[in-house]
């Protein structure tokens, strides 16, 4: 609406092709810095970071990634801000952010696996979570099934995350370095 307004305008005044050209411009500047802006926040994200982030357990790491996720368009992006969501659950000491952490966590890991049952790398975040999580939020059920679908899985995932699983193994009770 806004638009046809000031096109109607353009037309009406006699420097109308002038100020035509600057809009059209303008719009141009603004669709095509939005276009870079997100291709630069998707080329940002890195695994290996968020890897070393999930591994390392600081909170202010756990906060500056999921900024970074928050901003990021990625197809992972609800499966990733639901692992890290979990992780900060055991980093804060007030027992209702803790759960509420977890929850909102859950919920999203859930979902992206709901979505994508057969990724391979969702099924290895999950288990990552399982095996740490209290045995009062029962969120045990899935590690053996998450363990064979790794198993079956690892071959076709990528280096990064590979790696990950690798490195995790090495000190899990659930998945082990012979596994894989």
């Amino acid at each position: 609406m806004k638009f046809t307004i000031i096109l109607y305008i353009c037309k009406a005044t006699p420097s109308g092709l002038t100020m035509k050209l600057s809009i059209i411009f303008a719009l141009f500047f603004i669709l095509f810095g939005g276009i870079v802006q997100g291709k630069n926040l998707k080329q940002n994200f890195d695994r290996s970071a968020f890897y070393a982030v999930m591994a390392s357990g600081k909170m202010e790491d756990v906060n500056e990634e999921l900024i970074l996720l928050n901003s990021a368009s990625i197809s992972e992006k609800e499966a990733y801000e639901g692992a890290l969501m979990m992780r900060k659950a055991g980093l804060v000491k007030i027992p209702a952010e803790k759960l509420k952490f977890f929850k909102k966590g859950r919920i999203k890991l859930e979902t992206a696996l709901l979505k994508d049952s057969s990724n391979g790398e969702y099924h290895f975040l999950r288990l990552t979570i399982q095996e740490h999580a209290p045995k009062i939020v029962k969120y045990r059920a899935e590690l053996e099934t998450d363990k064979q679908y790794i198993k079956r899985s690892f071959k076709n995932l990528s280096q990064v995350v590979q790696q990950a699983i690798i490195d995790y193994s090495k000190n899990s009770k659930i998945l082990h370095p012979q596994d894989l």
